[in-house]
């Protein structure tokens, strides 16, 4: 059964799935804690913006299990595997729900987090764009969906423990080594190195984007003006 393999999870994916796990725990940890640790849990918002973007030009570009047309789950392909008709390869139907579902959530979060403010000396790098109210707003959303998260996460564990359990399947491995033992299939092609610089710029661009590095700096206060605390 060893030697039945297929090369399933390529490099960029792996890598992009564990840093995006480093990332959001680093985000909880720093975010819960507040204060001068804000700083840090903006660092880790920014970083999963540059992951979430990099994820979304792979799901196009990267190779064959990475691709969203690969693994979308339409409603006929979660009744055939309701009715245990599936046989593939990479994300499950169901499974595939679980990541897209977490993936969007996430976006949800940091989208909401770079506009947001915790009212004492925090602001996302974006709240300039926003009024106050909105930014609130968002605030309220950015806390409100930190629960959701917290549930996904939790189902997502949950269900790889499952089937690592009781189906005897193993889904860490290959997301370690890149490498799905045990079954006949065709190995993952494509998503080469060009496809892979292409999705780091577009990354990249948007990591600058949403830092709001690009934004004017604002006016210097007038000579003796008092300043508005």
């Amino acid at each position: 059964m060893e030697d039945r393999r297929i090369y399933l999870w390529d490099l960029p994916t792996r890598l992009f799935h564990w840093m995006l796990v480093a990332a959001v725990i680093g985000a909880v940890v720093t975010g819960l804690q507040g204060g001068a640790m804000m700083d840090w849990h903006a660092r880790f918002g920014l970083s999963i913006v540059g992951l979430l973007v990099f994820r979304l030009v792979w799901g196009f570009a990267g190779s064959t299990y990475a691709r969203f047309v690969q693994f979308f789950p339409t409603p006929r392909k979660i009744a055939v595997y309701f009715r245990g008709g599936w046989d593939g390869h990479g994300h499950s139907p169901v499974g595939a729900l679980s990541a897209l579902s977490l993936l969007a959530v996430l976006t949800v979060q940091v989208a909401t987090g770079l506009v947001g403010n915790d009212d004492i000396t925090f602001s996302g790098p974006l709240s300039d764009l926003v009024t106050k109210r909105f930014s609130d707003r968002m605030t309220g959303i950015h806390q409100l969906l930190a629960n959701g998260i917290y549930v996904l996460v939790a189902l997502h564990v949950g269900a790889i423990l499952y089937y690592q359990t009781f189906q005897k399947k193993g889904l860490l491995r290959p997301m370690i080594t890149g490498w799905k033992a045990g079954d006949p299939g065709d190995s993952a092609r494509g998503g080469g190195l060009m496809a892979f610089g292409f999705a780091l710029i577009v990354a990249s661009a948007a990591v600058y984007g949403a830092s709001g590095a690009w934004l004017p700096a604002p006016p210097p206060p007038v000579a003796g003006e008092t300043p508005n605390f």
